[in-house]
């Protein structure tokens, strides 16, 4: 690590992107099954940010969280988190961030639009099709509650996420 100037990068930027999507989960506004936090924010731009290595902070914040250190959103821990309605998208983290970090590595604004974007969809894929198998739900109502109410939300995080990454650049 000594002398190591691009794992030192990764090492504070994982670090930091961990702190931020924990502190994105404590940005919480309550709506039923799924909360609307500013964790998809940090986790697009952890992909942004880190590029191949972007999977690292969510996959980090995860194990952090099934150890019990209050990192979901509102504080909770514990694996009971991820078998509930909410797991899906926490699990969802890890892919979305993986593919904006591989959308990320091209140059063209384009395929990184299209990335930002990918990992949305990922993350509302993965939530979705757990929301469906933990609770019974049906797919469209799944969709209703855990996707169609967080889509210009989301628009505008993956929009920010785009920003900051070329302003930190």
């Amino acid at each position: 690590m000594f002398g190591n100037i691009d794992r030192a990068r990764v090492l504070t930027t994982t670090a930091t992107c961990i702190a931020l999507i924990t502190i994105g989960g404590w940005i919480s506004i309550p709506f039923i099954p799924v909360p609307l936090t500013l964790q998809t924010l940090f986790v697009l731009l952890s992909g942004a940010l880190l590029k191949r290595y972007g999977f690292l902070p969510p996959l980090a914040y995860l194990l952090l969280g099934v150890l019990n250190i209050p990192v979901f959103h509102n504080g909770l821990s514990g694996v009971g988190v991820l078998l509930g309605p909410t797991g899906g998208f926490i699990v969802g983290f890890i892919p979305a961030a993986a593919i904006v970090g591989l959308a990320y590595e091209q140059k063209r604004t384009g395929i990184r639009i299209s990335g930002l974007t990918a990992g949305t969809l990922i993350i509302y894929l993965c939530g979705t099709l757990w929301m469906v198998s933990s609770t019974g739900m049906t797919v469209a109502g799944a969709l209703a509650l855990g996707v169609l109410p967080f889509i210009p939300g989301d628009i505008l995080k993956a929009f920010g996420a785009y920003l900051i990454e070329r302003r930190i650049r």
